[in-house]
């Protein structure tokens, strides 16, 4: 097998292996059984796209507009402080158990809408596709197998974490383990807006 793609696909895989924002919510809908497959393809068809435009030489785009990078790292953290501060609402009033999470669904528009958030208000999405991947795959034997490798990377991860998900389901249904997912995905989304705020 070409030694681009497989290097593609092993730095498209470490990037997004790291517990953050976009995984967290991915984790949790796996939990919950709700329109993984949507939120699975969202996301890996958004890290498609970014990792193509890297390929295809835009990662000089925080160059070209200098007021880009500014306007997406404040506007992602202030989404992530939203965002954690409902998962530690949860976490504090409790009660949520696998089975009253099923029972109520979350509508497909506003779980789209959430995950696109995630995804494309981080500015750290573009430091890693487009900028990172964009910047090493100028050096792989072939930019197109290296960028097909990234891709399928996603695609591997974020499906695995959303239906793997479900062998986690004897764990959550007890309401602790819900209590406790949502502290720590709390703790995440506001560590990750600090940090994007005083960057």
């Amino acid at each position: 097998m070409n030694t681009g793609f497989i290097s593609g696909f092993a730095l498209g895989f470490s990037l997004i292996l790291a517990i953050g924002a976009q995984n967290a919510f991915v984790l949790r809908q796996g939990l919950r059984r709700e329109h993984v497959f949507a939120i699975c393809l969202t996301c890996a068809l958004s890290d498609a796209l970014l990792i193509s435009a890297g390929v295809a030489g835009f990662g000089r785009l925080g160059a070209a507009l200098p007021w880009f990078e500014p306007v997406m790292r404040f506007g992602g953290a202030a989404f992530l402080l939203a965002y954690g501060a409902l998962s530690l609402r949860r976490a504090m009033t409790g009660g949520e158990s696998l089975r009253s999470a099923n029972g109520e669904s979350t509508g497909l528009r506003k779980a789209l809408l959430t995950v696109l958030a995630f995804t494309w208000l981080n500015p750290h999405v573009y430091l890693d596709t487009v900028v990172l991947v964009g910047s090493v795959s100028s050096q792989a034997e072939s930019r197109l197998l290296f960028g097909l490798g990234a891709v399928l990377a996603s695609f591997a991860f974020f499906f695995s974490l959303g239906y793997g998900a479900r062998f986690l389901a004897p764990i959550f249904a007890r309401p602790g383990a819900w209590r406790a997912l949502d502290l720590c995905i709390g703790a995440v989304m506001w560590a990750i807006a600090v940090k994007l705020i005083w960057m």
